[in-house]
């Protein structure tokens, strides 16, 4: 017996589990703009250098020259000739070049910076931070610091609220964690400067990762182990449908405050209605409150038509129900024990290569929407429905593949759609568009894969903290992504190449990982040497669990890490959820 049979007896996925799981799910639709809220609010408009104080085209109005061709006697045509520079401008105006036959050789014309400042046009953007601060030509990289801190934001909030969630449960950090996003948030839109701003993103960060953390942990230890394959692909679906809302919220408002204030404002109405959401009993009994998690139990067993229950269940019934979860929560596991035995080292080394890098190519990918050359608003979503077919791709490769042919085609294939959009010229825009949404698709299924992949490979007893490890190689992965967008100022090929041949190496490493189709999940450290290490090859031969079991135990820890104890997975094996 256990915590699985005191459920059946409170009503199983009753009417409290619906609305549990439906009231956890919606901020879901906001954490995706959380996490790609930088393309629109950090959105690079058209601009040039603005023209001197003494040549304004107000001054200039008398001539019969369209606007146009007057800003051509300032400002230089870029390398391309297609536009206009966006970084130099003419020291002295050049009227020549507005004359219909003139022969003067332009790169001989001595230019200087944007000592003026500059011009930003207002067609695709109202106000960006980029706009407002200025953050182009030489600090252009700190347009894509803001992603880069506040990831950085979202791994501290793993560690940190990972920690929290195990001493002071998983609902007070939750509803605390609403609470600082709403204020963080909405105190982003009102920051005075580009420091102030980043300060409150990192802030941010941590709160989202709280939110999706704890979310997680504290569905999955309410719901009956067969509901859970439903309820984490329904949940992953909340995510996927945030990234078409924040195209919609981006296009309507058009101004990064306004927008910043909109994704943010909701988490007030989740933290009013939070309250009600009931402890883990799960967790309560591991903590030595059984008496706050019988009253837990009585209120589920009410809310689910099962009034009958509350008498019956009492403390020694729930005792006895979880004293094997009770006798295991004794001992503990570290990250060192990843790392003890052959076959943990093999498995360990090779999931941070997949996670890192898989998490690498998707973000550099979803960050950078702006170099397609077409509107902005519909690339957004078109790739959050391309998540759609991505998912169910995957699911249907695990099946017949198995998981490690499902893993490195899905790298090698997404690896080789990168490399190629390389070639694709810029004027071949839907072209780039098609191959850009299929190499998003195919690292989306890299994710669905690794993360059951990642609960097979890993035991029962250290399976949370092996999540925790690589899902932080994951963060540190995205992190990175930013940051190497940069590097189309010295090439612009090369952001591809680094993502494409990271995507490669990852796909590589999974080829030296076991297969885990049809195998028995492992419990202990020894299960995996015995069958992995090439010491019992026999054991391999087992009858396994079907891919709908192993769904159920393996796609858990997605946002975060250390949201449910060791002892706890035995019981609360896996979600389907994929935040990303």
């Amino acid at each position: 017996m256990g915590f699985a049979d005191l459920l059946e007896e409170v009503g199983g996925f009753g009417r409290y589990q619906w609305l549990h799981v439906t009231l956890i799910s919606l901020p879901g639709l906001l954490m995706a703009s959380q996490n790609l809220l930088n393309n629109f609010v950090s959105g690079i408009p058209a601009h040039h250098c603005s023209l001197p104080t003494n040549h304004s085209l107000h001054n200039l109005s008398h001539y019969q020259v369209e606007e146009k061709q007057f800003i051509k006697a300032f400002i230089p045509m870029d390398s391309s000739g297609t536009r206009l520079d966006r970084c130099k401008r003419y020291v002295e105006p050049q009227w020549q070049l507005l004359l219909p036959n003139n022969t003067a050789n332009v790169s001989e014309l001595q230019t200087e910076g944007c000592l003026d400042g500059w011009t930003f046009d207002n067609s695709e953007f109202l106000a960006t931070t980029v706009s407002e601060w200025e953050l182009v030509c030489s600090l252009r990289p700190l347009k894509q610091m803001i992603q880069t801190i506040y990831m950085g934001g979202v791994l501290a909030g793993a560690i940190i609220f990972g920690g929290l969630s195990d001493r002071f449960g998983r609902r007070s950090v939750l509803i605390w964690s609403y609470l600082q996003l709403g204020i963080l948030g909405c105190s982003s839109a009102l920051s005075p400067s580009y420091s102030a701003y980043c300060v409150f993103r990192f802030l941010s960060g941590m709160a989202v990762s709280g939110i999706i953390l704890n979310g997680v942990s504290l569905k999955v230890e309410w719901i009956p182990t067969k509901e859970r394959t439903l309820v984490g692909t329904l949940s992953s679906f909340f995510f996927t449908f945030g990234q078409m809302i924040l195209a919609g919220l981006a296009y309507w408002l058009r101004d990064w405050r306004k927008l910043q204030l909109v994704v943010c404002a909701p988490m007030f109405l989740f933290f009013s209605y939070s309250w009600w959401y009931v402890e883990s009993a799960r967790w309560l009994v591991l903590n030595r409150q059984s008496e706050d998690a019988l009253k837990s139990l009585h209120r589920v067993a009410r809310i689910n038509g099962k009034p009958e229950v509350v008498d019956k269940l009492t403390l020694e019934v729930l005792h006895s129900h979880m004293n094997k979860e009770i006798e295991s929560s004794r001992s503990t596991f570290t990250a060192y024990d990843l790392l003890k035995t052959r076959a943990m080292r093999r498995i360990s080394i090779c999931l941070v290569v997949v996670w890192f890098s898989t998490s690498f190519a998707y973000y550099g990918l979803a960050m950078d929407l702006q170099k397609f050359g077409v509107s902005i608003y519909q690339i957004q979503i078109i790739f959050g429905a391309v998540d759609f077919p991505a998912k169910l791709m995957a699911l249907g490769m695990l099946t017949y593949l198995g998981r490690r042919v499902s893993q490195a085609t899905c790298l090698f294939v997404s690896a080789v759609i990168i490399f190629a959009n390389i070639f694709v010229p810029t004027d071949m825009q839907t072209m780039r568009t098609v191959l850009a949404c299929l190499g998003k698709g195919f690292t989306s299924a890299s994710f669905t894969t690794v993360y059951l992949y990642t609960g097979e490979l890993y035991p029962t007893v250290i399976r949370q903290t092996g999540m925790g490890f690589v899902s932080t190689m994951a963060r540190i992965g995205s992190m990175a992504a930013p940051a190497v967008l940069i590097l189309d100022e010295v090439f612009p090929a090369l952001p591809s190449m680094v993502y494409g041949g990271s995507a490669v190496l990852a796909g590589c490493f999974a080829c030296f990982l076991p297969e885990t189709l049809n195998i028995p999940l492992p419990d202990t450290i020894e299960d995996v040497e015995e069958r992995w290490s090439g010491t019992s090859p026999a054991s391999q031969k087992e009858e396994g669990v079907s891919l709908k079991e192993a769904v159920d135990i393996g796609v858990g820890g997605v946002a975060s890490t250390e949201g449910v104890t060791l002892k706890e997975l035995k019981e609360a094996e896996g979600t389907g959820l994929n935040a990303l």
